[in-house]
């Protein structure tokens, strides 16, 4: 980002997006030792020395939020920040504010939950950490994507990495909005290929027309790893080519890896990962309402068999 993008980022771009001030980062921020570099941004806890607490700090990587924000130009866009301030919601990490660092890059602050990752206890099979507690944490998880959905955007990166427990393991909470965009003919277009993976659905994958339900099949596959601490489809390959078996390759039944699962749990997480849109679970709600009531039932499923 040269001297003209941090201009039009401190006035305004003239496309609508927010006029951001500016931040200084070192001044502001105790640095922590937690920190995370990700594919387009860089995220530490600090202590706020204005807000007078420990929060969460992203500094985007200048050159990739202008590369993937070029696709979308003269549409109007509202950038990650924009989108994050605007999901008040208590399962959805609250956004306080958004700026622009003394070296012309963009900064999110942003609330800070110190609680285990929900990726970091997939992979490492951290069974106890969720057990019990999988389908309320999967209802709120849910509760979230359906909240993005009704303010009418796309996460377009719903994953395991994407969602953070709180310290007591009771709730989990919905974080980065890095590749969404609005529910809006525009931004559904063939053509933007971007997300995780193996959490893609193949309409992304094969770049063709996407919407609302492209988030309803990456939530199905993230159930699914909860349920299972394995992937639907995932075999020896684990790079961005895993994502082509998604519609190629049968996925592995949810009650063949975990027969103590409520049968009707696991087929509504299969019906949320079927390959063609018009098969899908036709939305997150969807989910939320065909779930109801099961949690007395799911209360003896302990994560200790079928794997």
């Amino acid at each position: 980002m040269g001297l003209l993008d941090s201009i039009r980022g401190l006035f305004g771009d003239g496309e609508g997006h927010t006029a951001l001030r500016r931040i200084d980062v070192e001044a502001r921020f105790e640095r922590s030792r937690t920190a995370a570099t990700g594919t387009m941004s860089h995220f530490f806890a600090a202590y706020d020395m204005v807000r007078k607490e420990t929060v969460g700090v992203k500094i985007l990587d200048p050159e990739k939020f202008e590369q993937f924000e070029s696709r979308f130009k003269g549409l109007n866009k509202p950038t990650e920040g924009d989108i994050a301030m605007r999901m008040k919601h208590p399962l959805i990490v609250e956004t306080y504010e958004q700026g622009i660092t003394t070296k012309g890059q963009r900064v999110i602050v942003m609330e800070y939950i110190a609680g285990a990752g929900l990726q970091d206890i997939i992979v490492r099979k951290k069974v106890e950490a969720i057990e019990g507690r999988q389908l309320k944490l999967m209802r709120q998880m849910a509760e979230a994507v359906a909240y993005v959905h009704e303010q009418e955007f796309i996460h377009r990166d719903i994953c395991p990495r994407n969602f953070i427990c709180t310290p007591d393991g009771e709730s989990i909470k919905l974080i980065d909005f890095g590749l969404s965009v609005p529910a809006t003919p525009p931004f559904m277009t063939p053509g933007n290929r971007t997300g995780t993976p193996l959490y893609m659905s193949p309409e992304i994958v094969r770049r063709r027309h996407t919407d609302k339900r492209v988030d309803v099949f990456s939530l199905g596959v993230t159930f699914y790893c909860m349920l299972t601490f394995a992937h639907p489809w995932q075999g020896e390959v684990v790079t961005g080519r895993a994502a082509l078996n998604h519609d190629t390759n049968e996925p592995t039944d949810l009650i063949q890896r975990r027969p103590d699962v409520d049968p009707k749990l696991a087929r509504v997480v299969m019906k949320m990962i079927q390959p063609q849109a018009e098969n899908r679970l036709a939305s997150v709600q969807d989910f939320l309402d065909q779930t109801r009531g099961l949690d007395a039932a799911f209360s003896t499923v302990t994560g200790g068999s079928g794997r």
